[in-house]
């Protein structure tokens, strides 16, 4: 079994209180300019790393490469990792009616909502743990969907034999331009392909210049349905909405993925898995790479969505500050 080498890593971030740095944030980042160069990078970015749900939007390109056809919310929300809100409910109970479908179909585990708030109403209202709730219940639905349209066997969809696995692999291939090198198993059971971060970078920079289908269906759904593709109170919304045009997508152990209309596209991973550093250290690359003085882009509401404010007391006493 292989890993990435602690050695390969940098500082990506560090936590300061009261202007002690207390502690720090190992992870890579890799930038491509606009023409798909490689325009600068920390750390190991050509090492294979688990994107986790950065995948998402390259397995639904996958899925409509297979014949699935949605409409671009639906699709949004096979690319999502979504809140749990009664939004996000709907959504993914309207993909499995299309297909015939229900809940029970779905392999991804029984969950509560993954955002605080979210679960805390849900507690309120009485409501049980669902596979609905799950994070991942939309890119299920959409999979169990992608069977159904093929004549595809559904109790097996998550093999990673099944033909619709067989299919991401080649497509996820095509789009990182490398070679899949292990096939792990994502905590909602799916399989997990991995690649480089400068191959997830170049995936998301092919999706955002997309003039055709599949690549650019999935990228308008993105574009024009942000909140089902991560929720109404998430950083990843506020940035997208923040810059014109964009694409992204989050996924566990603090992967982060963005990329610009223009041909920018931007990967990190924190090493320690610490998603409070995922978002300040995309919104210093982002600011490095001259991508807030853009027109049109909202600098200081991307500034916002890295901000995190460490406290003493119940007061301001420190942050968590980027190191590039």
């Amino acid at each position: 079994m292989s890993s990435l080498p602690r050695s390969s890593q940098a500082v990506v971030a560090e936590i300061v209180r009261s202007g002690f740095v207390e502690g720090r944030h190992y992870g890579s980042v890799v930038a491509l300019a606009s023409d798909g160069r490689l325009e600068w990078s920390v750390g190991d970015v050509a090492s294979p790393v688990l994107p986790r749900s950065c995948n998402k939007p390259l397995q639904a390109v996958a899925m409509l490469e297979a014949g699935l056809d949605l409409p671009p919310d639906l699709l949004a929300l096979a690319s999502a990792s979504h809140s749990g809100e009664q939004q996000h409910l709907d959504g993914v109970r309207r993909l499995l009616e299309r297909a015939g479908l229900t809940e029970e179909d779905l392999q991804c585990p029984i969950d509560w909502p993954m955002i605080d708030s979210v679960r805390d109403e849900a507690l309120r209202t009485g409501a049980e743990p669902s596979r609905l709730f799950m994070n991942c219940s939309g890119k299920h639905a959409a999979m169990l969907a992608t069977c159904v349209a093929n004549g595809w066997d559904t109790a097996t969809y998550l093999d990673p034999a099944h033909p619709l696995q067989q299919q991401v692999v080649q497509t996820f291939s095509r789009l990182t331009g490398e070679p899949v090198a292990t096939v792990a198993v994502d905590g909602c059971g799916a399989p997990l392909l991995s690649t480089s971060l400068t191959g997830l970078a170049r995936a998301f920079r092919t999706l955002a210049l997309a003039t055709e289908r599949p690549e650019q269906v999935v990228a308008e759904a993105i574009r024009s349905h942000p909140e089902l593709v991560s929720g109404s109170t998430r950083d990843e919304l506020a940035l997208l909405r923040a810059i014109p045009g964009a694409i992204g997508k989050a996924g566990a152990e603090a992967c982060y993925a963005v990329a610009l209309p223009d041909g920018r596209a931007y990967a990190l991973k924190i090493d320690d898995g610490g998603a409070r550093a995922r978002p300040v250290v995309m919104t210093a690359a982002l600011e490095w790479s001259g991508v807030l003085d853009l027109p049109g882009v909202d600098a200081e509401a991307v500034r916002r969505t890295g901000e995190h404010v460490l406290l003493g007391g119940g007061l301001p006493v420190g942050e968590i500050r980027a190191a590039l």
